[in-house]
């Protein structure tokens, strides 16, 4: 996709997706035989529901079918939210991470695979989980020190203390 037309397709797709309160986070066009698929990405703090998905691909649909920015070729329009292990590149990609395990490739080296503790403008504070035993230490890590990072999935991950928490504060809830 030349930049031209990417800047054309960003600007048109970018007021409809600033006014739902959502993130574009991608614009990407890529060729599929004798049509091309228009990929649109977006997030929000909250996540993105199907819902707002199909709302935004209609309005995204009519405003491409008012404007030459996809010129005349036939294409695919696809409106969707990014994957569970795509890259971590902006400071809302961390703090939407938050609680999360992050598998990070550090500039000077070697990976790291942490907790996300907090995260401020400067960078993250972490908790590296024991090994054999040990106990999780904390750390520092500047977004300077960060080469890429991803989160991890994690399919059984074990209820710590602020889960319990909040499986009794709901407990309690249904009781009253």
């Amino acid at each position: 996709m030349s930049t031209t037309q990417s800047e054309r397709l960003r600007g048109l797709l970018e007021p409809l997706v600033a006014a739902r309160d959502l993130d574009l986070e991608e614009i990407e066009v890529t060729p599929a035989g004798k049509r091309r698929v228009l990929r649109i990405v977006v997030d929000s703090d909250e996540g993105v529901q199907l819902d707002e998905c199909a709302e935004l691909s209609r309005e995204a649909s009519q405003v491409l079918d008012d404007s030459d920015a996809m010129g005349g070729a036939p294409y695919t329009l696809e409106v969707t939210s990014p994957g569970a292990d795509r890259p971590l590149t902006e400071l809302r990609h961390y703090r939407r991470a938050v609680g999360r395990l992050i598998k990070a490739q550090l500039h000077e080296g070697g990976g790291l695979v942490a907790r996300i503790i907090a995260v401020d403008d400067a960078g993250l504070d972490v908790e590296v989980p024991g090994v054999k035993g040990r106990k999780p230490t904390a750390r520092r890590l500047s977004f300077d020190e960060i080469a890429k990072a991803r989160v991890e999935l994690e399919f059984n991950r074990k209820a710590d203390k602020s889960d319990k928490r909040d499986e009794k504060i709901d407990e309690n809830k249904e009781e009253a």
